[in-house]
């Protein structure tokens, strides 16, 4: 469904990807990890075109984009964001940050995205924060309604960019089990995280990031049971997480 080709990314001086290649099908749950650092960010972002490449290929559906804004906006409204700090609308209510989507991008009438919102704000269980604003939820809630307004848009493809790592430990589960529903409904998804357990459970494949390079790749088990990469071996141990879980 997506294939990243040859990928290449340079901040100034500074070269960040280094020939990525990646394929996710249709369905499947892709879990990209690695050390502060290593690009994994940086690919997820030029995956939709928040960052443009230097060089390489990404094809959705078998199809290159990026050689046009129309292309890149097709694109975008297939493919949902989730970002670390939930990128709310602060002067909207729940609801109207839920509807805003479907009305703004795909001009939908006001009914209509209202309906479309309060179904997805019930099924990350916040339909009773419709009419709150922003800043009197706790983080968690935050992500979940980013979740919700991410599913509005109707997206093929979910990116997920660290989605927890802004939340209070206490508040990180709710997020993932809101995310762990969307894999079981079959989802397409790619998530940079650094929850360890949520990827080995939920992943169809982990991707392990190496400065800029994809060091390994591979089933949950093979990546957190056997990883051969002395860099991933190395990753692991450093995040006291043994190579045997």
């Amino acid at each position: 469904m997506i294939e990243v080709r040859d990928l290449y990314k340079s901040f100034n001086n500074l070269e960040v990807i280094k020939g990525v290649n990646l394929k996710v099908e249709r369905g499947e749950v892709v879990s990209i990890i690695g050390s502060s650092g290593s690009g994994k960010s940086t690919l997820l972002r030029c995956i939709n075109f928040l960052e443009n490449k230097d060089s390489g290929e990404i094809i959705f559906d078998g199809q290159v984009v990026g050689k046009t804004p129309y292309e890149i906006n097709l694109l975008r409204k297939k493919v949902g964001m989730v970002f670390q700090n939930f990128n709310l609308f602060p002067n909207m209510t729940v609801l109207e940050n839920v509807m805003s989507g479907p009305k703004i991008i795909k001009k939908m009438k006001s009914e209509k995205a209202e309906e479309i919102a309060r179904e997805f704000l019930n099924k990350v269980g916040l339909e009773e924060k419709a009419d709150t604003y922003p800043a009197m939820l706790s983080g968690g809630q935050k992500q979940r309604v980013a979740i919700a307004r991410t599913l509005a848009m109707n997206p093929e493809v979910i990116l997920f960019d660290e989605p927890t790592s802004a939340l209070d430990p206490e508040l990180v589960g709710e997020v993932l089990l809101v995310m762990k529903e969307l894999a079981k409904m079959g989802m397409t998804m790619i998530i940079v995280t650094h929850e360890m357990a949520f990827a080995n459970e939920v992943s169809d494949k982990v991707v392990f990031l190496n400065e800029g390079n994809v060091a390994e790749i591979g089933t949950p088990n093979e990546i957190f049971n056997n990883p051969k990469h002395e860099k991933l071996q190395s990753f692991l141990s450093s995040i006291n997480l043994s190579p045997a879980i």
